[in-house]
């Protein structure tokens, strides 16, 4: 179903919060499992369900969480699938003892296993003729880790969104709608992935509010600092929320 048009001169109050999904959470691990491609009958993980929709051209795709810059599916498809050149020891087949060194093209493809974030942009407001807070989703991304082969070890390199999709988007919103997410052990009874978001199925930590100096959490405060400056904002959106009632 479309969502509620909301008249701009309604809002009275507006900011935009941003949050991650950790899939290493237990409440949140039906986003992350199973990490097979196409798992027992048929189920796909999240980020693999998104990759799929993504890579067939059926949702739009975009470079940052502004949505003003588009992407191409197909051309990103094909410049992160593109082979990596590397330097392997290729043993002789006739003479197991004698090797040389070549360079080998590794083909690369998508795997969810590193996706394990999924990072979120919400719009909380406050709207004058229903008189009540209300949140909606903007956007979403996939975040994956990146790791760098040195002797043969991994190392990690840092995460990146791989790509930002519009979650107001009718083509995401269908999307979301026709696919059910693996939530509880009936499976006679599955959500689907929009009610996921909709009713908010999922546990989350807050990395970013609008402010002045148009910064996140981690830019100014670390460590244990950084999760109570977090649950500062949860309680001042909460705040916010009962202030609007008098007792």
């Amino acid at each position: 179903m479309p969502l509620t048009h909301v008249r701009e001169n309604d809002v009275v109050w507006e900011t935009c919060i941003w949050r991650t999904i950790n899939l290493r959470e237990k409440f949140n691990q039906f986003f992350y499992f199973p990490i097979e491609r196409n798992g027992a009958h048929g189920r796909q993980n999240f980020a693999y369900m998104l990759w799929d929709a993504m890579a067939r051209g059926d949702i739009p795709i975009y470079a940052d969480d502004e949505f003003k810059i588009p992407l191409d599916n197909f051309a990103f498809v094909e410049r992160y699938t593109r082979a990596d050149t590397m330097y392997l020891e290729v043993i002789d087949e006739d003479d197991e003892e004698s090797f040389e060194y070549q360079t080998v093209l590794i083909p690369k493809d998508f795997s969810s296993e590193d996706v394990l974030q999924v990072r979120l942009k919400e719009a909380w407001y406050i709207e004058k003729q229903e008189t009540g807070q209300y949140v909606r989703i903007l956007g979403l991304a996939l975040a994956q880790d990146m790791y760098k082969e040195v002797d043969g070890d991994r190392e990690f390199q840092g995460t990146i969104n791989l790509f930002w999709i519009p979650m107001l988007s009718p083509q995401v919103r269908t999307l979301f709608a026709r696919k059910e997410a693996y939530y509880e052990d009936n499976i006679a009874h599955l959500p689907t992935w929009l009610s996921i978001f909709t009713e908010r199925m999922f546990d989350t930590y807050v990395t970013r509010v609008s402010n002045t100096f148009n910064r996140a959490i981690i830019d100014y405060l670390t460590g244990e600092d950084a999760i109570l400056e977090s649950e500062r904002i949860e309680d001042h959106l909460l705040d916010i929320s009962m202030d609007q009632w008098e007792w």
